[in-house]
């Protein structure tokens, strides 16, 4: 059993419902100010923003590797650099503790991702009550141990991690002092219709029973079904989804968000099913669809756009020339998107280490750059 705010998470409880409003405001505060409305008229338990700015998630830069590709991306992304993607979906910090205000007045829990260290410090001082970690940062080993130490309650969507990864995150949180985690099945592949042949929702059962922990759902497609099925047949405890006010209005999250009505829906149903039993299902989704969506038990990728997304991970970089010879420092590597350098596990192994040659800033960090 888990606490969050003096809300209890666990077997026999309510499902936690979290209404995850990313870029959609559209970087409006008062659009931001109507959707935490609208997740309250719809019944949810909490809201989630994300702390970062351009500069603390990637670097700006127009190299090959900041340029965002894959058939399957967005047309809305196609031939952007990342630094201006997220330029223009991120919400900005000085709103953050005024909405936490807002949200807690109409009686919801507010709480945020952060995705670098200096955002916990930003969040600790806003008084969040937990954290959340997004599927991209759970290899993140160096802000998995910063939110730890927090000691607070820590949610993490685990995407397409292979068990390998999923292990590690959880030793290094455990490790640096977390003890109440909960762990989402997340499937990112962000589709504008449910994909139930990707869901594969049996994992959420295996995730309790293999990692001894909490277990739930973050959706990253549209539509109301598969977050239902997830709650009622497939055993989880935190429900996640993306709200937006209308889906016409675009936006970088808008094609697989719920509009208020869908989203009171489908909290609605997810309520009155957890009460009534499985079989209130019926007239909603069909057998042969929730069999589609319960799948198989799947880590890593399940589609070939989920392998593009890894695309989007963090990495390590050089973030200023470094000569041969020179020491590898804080001061000049960093952990930042792309995944075109080592995982962000290895920073602490690096550190200390000399370069092999000279190297120029804005350069993925990789071993045959590093002095053996």
């Amino acid at each position: 059993m888990t606490t969050i705010d003096g809300k209890l998470i666990g077997p026999g409880q309510p499902c936690f419902i979290v209404a995850e409003l990313s870029g959609n405001h559209h970087q409006k505060f008062e659009e931001a100010v109507v959707l935490i409305h609208a997740a309250a008229e719809a019944g949810v338990d909490a809201v989630k923003l994300q702390t970062y700015t351009p500069d603390t998630i990637t670097i700006k830069s127009n190299k090959s590797w900041f340029m965002v590709g894959g058939k399957d991306q967005p047309a809305l992304w196609q031939k952007k650099i990342l630094w201006d993607l997220y330029e223009s979906a991120y919400t900005p910090w000085e709103w953050q503790p005024e909405l936490k205000k807002i949200a807690e007045d109409l009686g919801l829990i507010l709480f945020s991702t952060p995705f670098d260290e200096t955002a916990v410090d930003f969040l600790e001082e806003m008084g969040v009550p937990c954290y959340k970690v997004a599927s991209y940062e759970a290899i993140h080993i160096p802000l998995l141990k910063k939110i730890a130490k927090t000691g607070k309650p820590v949610i993490v969507s685990i995407g397409f991690a292979s068990t390998e990864e999923v292990e590690l995150a959880l030793q290094t949180l455990r490790n640096n002092g977390a003890q109440d985690i909960v762990l989402l099945h997340c499937v990112t592949s962000y589709a504008n219709k449910p994909q139930l042949e990707y869901m594969n929702l049996k994992t959420i059962t295996d995730i309790k029973e293999r990692f001894g922990v909490l277990s739930g759902f973050s959706d990253n497609n549209a539509g109301i079904e598969v977050p239902i099925i997830a709650a009622t047949i497939a055993g989880a405890l935190v429900i996640e989804k993306h709200l937006t006010r209308n889906r016409l209005e675009g936006g970088p999250d808008a094609r697989f968000s719920l509009e208020p009505q869908e989203f009171k829906k489908m909290v609605t149903l997810i309520r009155r099913i957890g009460k009534e039993g499985s079989v209130a299902l019926q007239g909603i989704v069909s057998r042969q669809d929730i069999e589609k969506a319960m799948g198989q038990v799947q880590y890593g990728p399940a589609s070939a756009q989920e392998k593009e997304n890894m695309f989007f991970r963090p990495s390590l970089w050089v973030k200023k020339n470094i000569a041969a010879g020179e020491l590898f420092t804080p001061d000049n590597i960093r952990v930042a998107r792309p995944s075109s350098g080592l995982p962000p596990g290895l920073f602490d192994v690096v550190l200390g280490r000399t370069a092999a040659l000279d190297i120029e800033s804005v350069t993925p960090l990789t071993w045959d750059l590093i002095q053996k």
